[in-house]
């Protein structure tokens, strides 16, 4: 991301940029085949569909520190105009984003929290729990917004966070990325009969609608989640955002802009997953940038695959004691074979050896395209396993898919049927009616993802390919994503 016109927030520059040098947008143009880039640039720019401004750059040439600006950094401010500046392209909607989430943000730093509960009821909630928990539910105490790391274990200390700020009687609310994510995340809630239940113990009915868990695409349309108050605010003290690195910028704008006053935000996610298909790094920006306290989690991820997962994030790829078959490796010759073996453990030897049948099997490979890519598994599992002659669109009731109604938005689901109105889906126990000219657009077999598809969801069991040809397309991140899920 970058920084924002207005100046009003700095954030370090990372990839997953929002606005990029002149000179590296016209390259990148004609590389597209964009006939004469420099002029489409300046068109654009005249247009007011892009925006240019400066970005003061460090002597040293390292990043600017991230801050807040206020009346007080005036002096600043004129020292700024004799340093090196560097001149940024963006198109308008990410500039302005970048301007929303930089006073958002700035908002909740610099803005006391509203208190609830005093100090001492909240150092006692701390103290009841263990580890980092008791960490985050300190800095959220005292702060409006807060960062927490870790890997998949770790999400018992958002769990333990809630149980603490309702049991103090805020009102609180969790947004994962994805509806298996919330599924995940309301397992770790307790049973209740309401709407204002506190979260705690790992004992929760997963599809109870008591339980204050949304999607983040659920929750700022207004499909889930607790409303919106007089204000148009939402009806929240306390919001944790799970997932937190496939918040892109417009996202992480459109969440803080709907925090009322006095609110307190928590983002927490792992850092080493892959990152939002959408313009911009929050979460990484906001880690570098150390402008409100970070929690990271000691809770490590159990057994054979946590330990080989926790290696692939410091870059080493451990062989690992697996006597369940929690991790097992499977050579191939080509890719002919490659597609062969993914069948056959989906359908007979996973099931077989471990007990998880194949519709909760998932199959990620790095893209989509090649002889083992989504495309040529998928239509080798859908021959195996959910054969038909694709009536509709190519598909058939009880097809395993994945409907993407927004980029960025993966959601899995299955066929029930088609009719007039279009491709009905079951997604996470939700009905969806996908309409017949967006099918071929936003719907695809879904045995096998892609590791972005992947992010944010979790399986019983995982078939991880992993292609000689697709060497270019690994990186730790999707490794780690792979295999973590």
């Amino acid at each position: 991301a970058g920084p924002s016109p207005s100046g009003s927030w700095s954030r370090p520059r990372c990839a997953g940029h929002t606005a990029l040098e002149m000179p590296a947008l016209v390259t990148a143009l004609a590389q597209r085949g964009v006939p004469d880039p420099d002029r489409a640039v300046q068109d654009s720019i005249a247009e007011g569909e892009a925006l240019v401004f400066q970005d003061a750059l460090e002597e040293t040439g390292a990043p600017p520190p991230a801050r807040a600006m206020g009346a007080e950094d005036a002096e600043e401010d004129e020292g700024d105009e004799a340093r090196p500046v560097r001149l940024l392209v963006g198109l308008e909607r990410y500039a302005l984003a970048e301007e929303s989430l930089a006073d958002g943000l700035a908002r909740l730093v610099n803005s006391a929290p509203k208190q609830d509960g005093s100090a001492v009821e909240w150092e006692r909630a701390a103290a009841s729990t263990q580890g980092s928990a008791g960490e985050l539910i300190r800095a959220v105490a005292a702060h409006g917004l807060v960062l927490h790391t870790g890997g998949a274990a770790s999400l018992a200390e958002p769990a333990a966070l809630l149980t603490a700020a309702h049991s103090l009687g805020l009102r609180v609310w969790a947004a994962a990325h994805g509806p298996i994510g919330r599924t995940r995340f309301a397992a770790l809630l307790p049973r209740s009969g309401t709407a204002e239940a506190a979260p705690g113990t790992p004992s929760a009915d997963a599809a109870s609608p008591a339980a204050p868990v949304c999607t983040v695409a659920g929750l700022l349309a207004g499909s889930e989640g607790p409303g919106r108050d007089a204000d148009g605010a939402l009806d929240l003290d306390l919001l944790v955002v799970l997932d937190a690195p496939q918040l892109d910028v417009e996202t992480a704008a459109l969440l803080t802009e709907s925090l009322p006053d006095g609110a307190r935000l928590v983002l927490a996610g792992d850092p080493a997953v892959l990152w939002s298909v959408g313009p911009g790094r929050v979460f990484a920006d906001l880690l570098a940038a150390r402008i409100c306290p970070q929690v990271s989690s000691r809770r490590p991820d159990p057994g054979p695959l946590g330990e080989l997962v926790s290696g692939i994030g410091i870059g080493e790829l451990n062989q690992v004691e697996a006597p369940g078959k929690e991790v097992v490796i499977v050579p191939v010759r080509d890719a002919g074979e490659a597609v062969h073996r993914t069948v056959q453990l989906v359908a007979d030897s996973v099931p077989r050896a471990i007990g998880v049948p194949a519709e909760e099997t998932q199959v990620i490979t790095p893209g989509h395209g090649g002889a083992v890519g989504t495309r040529a598994l998928n239509a080798a599992l859908k021959e195996r396993l959910n054969p038909g002659p694709g009536r509709f669109a190519g598909f058939d009731p009880g097809d395993r898919v994945v409907h993407s109604p927004a980029p960025g938005r993966v959601l899995p689901g299955t066929v029930v049927k088609a009719d007039a109105e279009g491709l009905h889906l079951s997604c996470e126990g939700e009905a969806v009616v996908v309409p017949k000219e967006r099918v071929e657009q936003s719907v695809r077999h879904g045995w096998a993802l892609t590791a972005h598809q992947a992010v944010g969801s979790r399986w019983p069991a995982v078939v991880v390919v992993l292609p000689g040809d697709a060497a270019q397309a690994l990186s730790r991140a999707v490794v780690y994503t792979a295999f973590g899920r």
